[in-house]
C-alpha cells in the first residue's frame, strides 16, 4: 500500500516538475519588441536563439551551457546602441503561459563579439565577458530573481562605451534550489543577436573573458552552495568579474572571489520603463508627491501623515499621494457627512 501511495505521489508530481522550467519569451530593446519561439516548436524569424526544451542545462561542462539546450541560430539581428535598454522577459512552461518558476539564484548577463553576422555565428568557442550580475537583495533573505518569478522582466543596459559591432547578449538565470549537492544547479542561458552602432572603443581584456563551457565548474562557489538556504544569505558569483570598461553601476547582492567591478544592470521591474540605477544596481525612486493625487489602481487605501505634512495613501499594490489641502478637503467632507447623519437621527427621533 505504501508503495502504491508513493507511485501516485510521483505521478501527481510529474506535471509540476515538467512545467517548472522556462525560457526567454520575448525581448524589448529601446521600446521595440521581439518575440521568441517556443522551445522545440515551429521556428519563426527571431533575434532569440531557439532552444529545444524548457528543461535546464545540467552540468557546468555541458556544451548547451553556451546558449541553452541545443540552441540554434536565429534568423534576425536587432539594432542597438551603446546605452540601449534591453528588457528580457523570462517565462515559464512549454508555451510561456506562466511566470518564471524559480526564486533562488543569480541573474547574470554576458556578451561576446560575433565573427561576422550573429545570425551565422557559431559561438561554441566564443570568448564571453560579463556585463552585469544580480544576486541577493539588501534584506539578505530575498533574491532579485524573485521579481522575475512575480512576472517582471530582467533589465540590462548595453555598456555605454562598447565598441561597435555584432554581439551576442547572453542572459542567464542559475536556479540553486538543488545546489546543496554537487551537480544540482540548473542553468538557464539564452542568447540574443545584436548589431551595435556608435563609435565607442570599450572592450574586455583577455583576463575578463572565458569560454562556455569553461567559465564554471560544478564545485565553484555560487554553483555548489550547501548553505544556500541558511540566513542571512551570502553569495559568491561564479565566472569572471564584470568587465572593467562596463562601469560600476550594476553589480549587486554578492561578491566575486577576486573582487568585481560593477556592471550596467538594473533590478527586474514591471512594465517597459527602466528604473534609475543606483551605485548598488537597485532602482532609485525619483518621483515625489505632487499637488494632485496620483492613482494607478483603485485598491482600498490607508492614509498616513508624512514628515512634510502631506498625507500619503498606500497599500501593497500601489501608492497614492495626497497633498495637505486635499486631506483638509476630505476632512471637511467627512465632518459634513457626520453632521447630515446627526440631523437625520434628530428628525427620526422627533
Amino acid at each position: 500500500m505504501t508503495h502504491l501511495l508513493f507511485v501516485f505521489f510521483v505521478v501527481g508530481l510529474l506535471p509540476i516538475l515538467v512545467t517548472a522550467h522556462g525560457y526567454i519569451g520575448s525581448v524589448t530593446i529601446d521600446g521595440q519588441s521581439y518575440t521568441g519561439n517556443e522551445p522545440g516548436s515551429t521556428t519563426n524569424p527571431s533575434i532569440i536563439r531557439q532552444v529545444s526544451t524548457i528543461s535546464p542545462v545540467k552540468g557546468a561542462t555541458n556544451p548547451s551551457i553556451n546558449c541553452g539546450m541545443n540552441a540554434t541560430l536565429a534568423a534576425n539581428v536587432a539594432n542597438a546602441n551603446p546605452g540601449s535598454q534591453v528588457v528580457i522577459h523570462w517565462v515559464g512552461g512549454a508555451t510561456g503561459s506562466s511566470n518564471w518558476p524559480h526564486n533562488v539564484g543569480p541573474i547574470m548577463h554576458y556578451m561576446t563579439k560575433c565573427n561576422g553576422p550573429c545570425s551565422s555565428y557559431d559561438s561554441t568557442n566564443a570568448e564571453w565577458f560579463k556585463i552585469s550580475e544580480l544576486g541577493i537583495k539588501s534584506d539578505n533573505t530575498t533574491w532579485y530573481v524573485t521579481n522575475i518569478m512575480e512576472g517582471m522582466p530582467a533589465n540590462v543596459t548595453i555598456p555605454s562605451s562598447i565598441a561597435p559591432g555584432d554581439y551576442l547578449l547572453r542572459s542567464e538565470l542559475i536556479s540553486l534550489q538543488l545546489a546543496m549537492t554537487v551537480g544540482g544547479a540548473e542553468f538557464y542561458p539564452g542568447c540574443i543577436q545584436l548589431s551595435i552602432g556608435g563609435s565607442g572603443t570599450g572592450a574586455a581584456t583577455s583576463s575578463e573573458e572565458c569560454k562556455l563551457p569553461g567559465c564554471y565548474s560544478d564545485t565553484d562557489p555560487g554553483i555548489y552552495d550547501p548553505t544556500v538556504y541558511n540566513p542571512p544569505l551570502t553569495y559568491t558569483f561564479p565566472g569572471p568579474p564584470v568587465a572593467a570598461f562596463v562601469g560600476s553601476s550594476g553589480s549587486a547582492g554578492g561578491t566575486q572571489p577576486s573582487g568585481s567591478a560593477g556592471g550596467s544592470s538594473t533590478t527586474p521591474t514591471s512594465g517597459s520603463s527602466s528604473p534609475t540605477a543606483s551605485a548598488s544596481g537597485a532602482p532609485t525612486n525619483t518621483s515625489s508627491p505632487s499637488s494632485s493625487a496620483t492613482i494607478t489602481t483603485a485598491p482600498t487605501t490607508t492614509l498616513s501623515a508624512t514628515p512634510s505634512g502631506n498625507v500619503t495613501s498606500s497599500n501593497l499594490a500601489t501608492s497614492c499621494y495626497l497633498t495637505s489641502s486635499t486631506a483638509q478637503s476630505l476632512a471637511k467632507r467627512a465632518n459634513s457627512k457626520r453632521g447630515m447623519h446627526k440631523r437625520r437621527l434628530l428628525r427620526r427621533g422627533s
